[in-house]
């Protein structure tokens, strides 16, 4: 497991891919050679095998559709909103319908609310006549965060209690709030959204849980990885 931002985490829960050869990644190599029944030879031949499809111009993809896995995310809901924007995976969130949600809160460190200014993302520009981001301006902002989450959470609970459904309890909730889910697809996809979400254009938060899942796939499948982090 690996923690990320204050509250949430990344951890794998399985791969697949290992073919008949049972063999990390050698699933690529088998799919690949299906057209000529031919079969997983070992890394010190396939290797130039893998490259190929890999780097080749269009890139042959669908090999890297037989290999996959399974991770399990802890994260606030504005980055699942994100997140669940890449249709190619599958998902199953905790459901705040069928039990409350855990009173865990994003709040950005000062650096983080620092790190904006000047930011060249437009989607995160400061509009224009704003004020500068200062150390008093981010710790303002932190601890009047705090304060809102409180009071959201206190509204929640106070609605649980006098009977409110759980399923409209939850529209106090803020996008701030952890939320937890189990995400799967195939290494071609897991390789795409590595692409989109550590692009420096990507919001900041996304871009540290796709370092992390970066991690976790380099112990996965490190001859794929080692063609991806060369490109």
């Amino acid at each position: 497991m690996t923690k990320v931002l204050d509250h949430g985490y990344i951890r794998h829960v399985e791969s697949w891919g290992r073919g008949d050869a049972g063999v990390p990644e050698a699933g690529i190599i088998e799919a690949a050679r299906q057209s000529t029944q031919g079969s997983f030879r070992g890394w010190a031949q396939d290797a130039k095998l893998l490259a190929y499809l890999f780097n080749s111009k269009p890139q042959h993809a669908t090999p890297f559709e037989f290999a996959g896995m399974v991770i399990e995310v802890q994260a606030p809901i504005l980055v699942f909103r994100e997140w669940q924007r890449h249709r190619t995976q599958s998902y199953n969130e905790m459901s705040a319908r069928y039990s409350p949600l855990p009173d865990l809160n994003y709040i950005p460190s000062v650096e983080r609310l620092m790190g904006d200014a000047g930011s060249t993302n437009r989607q995160a520009q400061a509009l224009t006549g704003t004020m500068p981001m200062t150390v008093e301006r981010a710790e303002w902002f932190r601890a009047k965060l705090a304060r809102t989450y409180a009071e959201a959470e206190d509204t929640y609970q106070q609605a649980l209690a006098e009977g409110v459904a759980k399923e409209l309890a939850r529209c106090c909730i803020p996008v701030g709030r952890y939320s937890r889910m189990r995400a799967s697809t195939s290494l071609r996809n897991w390789c795409a959204f590595l692409t989109l979400r550590n692009d420096p254009k990507a919001q900041w938060e996304i871009r540290q849980y796709a370092a992390a899942l970066a991690d976790i796939m380099r112990a996965e499948f490190p001859q794929v990885m080692q063609l991806f982090d060369a490109r």
